[in-house]
């Protein structure tokens, strides 16, 4: 599909966390006649306002059904879990499951990392939100282990978090339907992979394409080495013959 086939404005998702601001900056410097709209959506309904192409890309929650989305990893969060400034965990570095066994463990609904359920003792119901969630740990209620961005996202004075060593961890993407590559698709594609705009992997590149770097060229010095001097030597001895043989042109026969 190409940009004719597509809206004229190119739609970007994504989902609490994901901070799209540097490549949106990139994109409206580089391509400043496609305005870039963002799409602010929920992890679980982020694969489905892709599939009704109600957005062209999304920066995403890994997983992703590959059998119908492209999917380029961009990074991977450290997990914490966030507890009240006075708690016991705000004096340490870091912490392991083990470390939680007595505290209340919260688990949202909207939960974004791969785990049955987080370490501690199970609350009796699950909060609806992070955000629920949140406002509990403030209450004094409980603990909750989320990705290091949504504990940043939702700061209170009150709160602070540290990395919990032995959870599962949360990746980020970008995904796109795999049947709707658009030239604007493949733009962004080389904005988040930090193409610059002389790059020779540029536009109308495929999925494909995109996921594989070229070769990079070796370049000889043609001051050292045999690469650069030995075809000149070796042209130098045909002409001249071996170094038995008499020196200068050679005599023509009459």
């Amino acid at each position: 599909m190409t940009d004719s086939d597509a809206s004229a404005t190119f739609r970007l998702a994504y989902v609490p966390g994901v901070t799209p601001g540097k490549w949106v900056r990139t994109w409206n410097e580089r391509y400043p006649e496609v305005p870039l709209e963002l799409v602010a959506v929920s992890p679980a309904e982020a694969e489905e306002v892709l599939r009704r192409g109600d957005a062209d890309a999304g920066l995403v929650r890994l997983p992703v059904d590959r059998d119908v989305f492209s999917a380029i990893p961009l990074y991977t969060e450290t997990t914490v879990v966030v507890v009240p400034k006075d708690h016991l965990v705000a004096a340490a570095e870091e912490v392991c499951g083990e470390d939680l066994s007595e505290d209340l463990a919260l688990h949202p609904l909207d939960d974004v990392l791969d785990w049955e359920r987080p370490p501690g003792r199970p609350a009796l119901e699950r909060p609806a939100t992070t955000a629920d969630a949140i406002e509990l740990v403030a209450a004094g209620v409980g603990l909750l282990a989320v990705p290091q961005s949504l504990a940043r996202l939702h700061h209170r004075r009150d709160l602070t978090y540290r990395p919990l060593t032995d959870a599962p961890q949360s990746g980020v993407a970008l995904a796109w339907p795999q049947d709707r590559t658009t030239d604007h698709v493949d733009d962004f594609v080389g904005v988040v992979r930090g193409r610059t705009v002389n790059s020779t992997r540029g536009r109308r590149k495929s999925a494909a394409e995109a996921e594989t770097k070229p070769a990079r060229p070796r370049t000889e010095n043609p001051q050292r080495g045999r690469a650069a001097g030995g075809p000149r030597r070796a042209g130098r001895k045909a002409a001249g013959g071996s170094r038995g043989g008499g020196r200068g042109k050679p005599r023509r026969r009459s």
